[in-house]
């Protein structure tokens, strides 16, 4: 005889109102500057001295996240760290959130509600403040767009067109972890999919550092407090979300300048490297393109060297040069090779 399994509430039967109300009951706002928060048309937040700081992001079933290997907490919880990294990118600190979901029939509220319960965690960690959001039905799988205010010093904030001859170049953490941490779960996916024994269950031993890279990312906020307590304001920064070589471009082309980085001095994690050799995936290849390490890549003026080098998690991989020498990567062998922005690109037919 079965066991009976508890009834679950229906969306329909909350209706868009009872959900909001049920999903943001228990929130406190804990910044002065959110003068008011969920319940009415906008929230109200008062930045005085400070400069706001804006961004949205959207993730899309099917594109962004596959639920056959995402957990629902976990996803909340990326959603809600990618939109810090954004503001961290910018020398700024995240302070509000607003959340937009699009959902189907087929989820039950234990499953939005665990959506949430991510969203909050990120939230609480961070110290930021849901001030509010939208929700809709949705026939495509299910959305999730998140927009993320934060406040900086107007002096503080660094754009992505500040680097300068002769500047370190310089990342935070390691690369190439959420790639292979991807790859991992898309392997164990098509194993799972071929399996005939419904109790089968995917081998992650030792392998937790890269599936946590990829389903439950850090913004880099102690790498904006360590830079805000040595007095290092960056020339330039940005976070690596579409991958290094993405993202040295974009600060290259909106500086006018070029680049110089080392192969020997990307720093990759072991289980990285060795889950590399595992799927024969070139690792520099990995590091540079892989995307998702949510790392900061930011250039400094060449006189802050020695401070630089004192800071936790941050490594000199390179220098900026003039534009007329290009951008390009130096073998450990000593050749060069121009960078191409080969890290994810929206709307391509291969993406996934």
């Amino acid at each position: 005889m079965k066991e009976q399994t508890e009834e679950k509430i229906t969306l329909e039967s909350l209706g868009e109102f009872g959900l909001i109300k049920h999903l943001t009951k228990s929130i406190k706002l804990k910044n002065k500057s959110s003068l008011k928060g969920v319940g009415d048309d906008a929230a109200v937040i008062n930045f005085g001295k400070k400069k706001a700081l804006v961004t949205t992001d959207i993730l899309l079933e099917g594109i962004h996240f596959d639920l056959t290997y995402t957990p629902l907490k976990h996803l909340g919880y990326k959603a809600a760290m990618v939109n810090f990294s954004d503001i961290c990118a910018m020398n700024g600190t995240p302070t509000q959130l607003l959340i937009t979901i699009g959902v189907s029939k087929r989820f039950a509220l234990e499953q939005i509600e665990e959506i949430y319960a991510g969203i909050y965690m990120a939230c609480e960690q961070y110290n930021v403040d849901v001030v509010g959001g939208d929700t809709t039905s949705s026939l495509t799988g299910l959305t999730l767009s998140i927009t993320c205010l934060g406040e900086a010093d107007e002096n503080k904030i660094v754009y992505r067109n500040g680097a300068k001859v002769n500047d370190l170049v310089c990342v935070t953490g390691d690369l190439g972890a959420a790639y292979m941490g991807l790859q991992l779960l898309e392997r164990e996916k098509m194993v799972f999919r071929g399996q005939k024994d419904p109790e089968f269950q995917p081998d992650f031993a030792g392998k937790e550092y890269i599936l946590e890279r990829q389903l439950k990312p850090e913004a880099r906020k102690d790498i904006i407090e360590n830079l805000a307590k040595a007095n290092i304001v960056p020339t330039a920064m940005m976070d690596v979300s579409d991958g290094l070589s993405s993202e040295l471009l974009h600060i290259c082309n909106q500086s006018g300048v070029g680049c110089r980085i080392y192969e020997e001095k990307l720093p990759i994690d072991y289980v990285t490297a060795t889950m590399c050799e595992e799927f024969n995936i070139n690792l520099t290849t990995a590091a540079l393109n892989g995307g998702e390490d949510y790392e900061l890549l930011f250039t400094v003026p060449l006189d802050l060297h020695d401070a630089v080098k004192e800071l936790d998690n941050v490594h000199i991989i390179g220098h900026i040069t003039d534009a007329s020498e290009g951008s390009a990567l130096v073998t450990r062998d000593g050749q060069e090779f121009a960078i191409q922005a080969q890290g994810w690109t929206a709307f391509a037919h291969d993406q996934k």
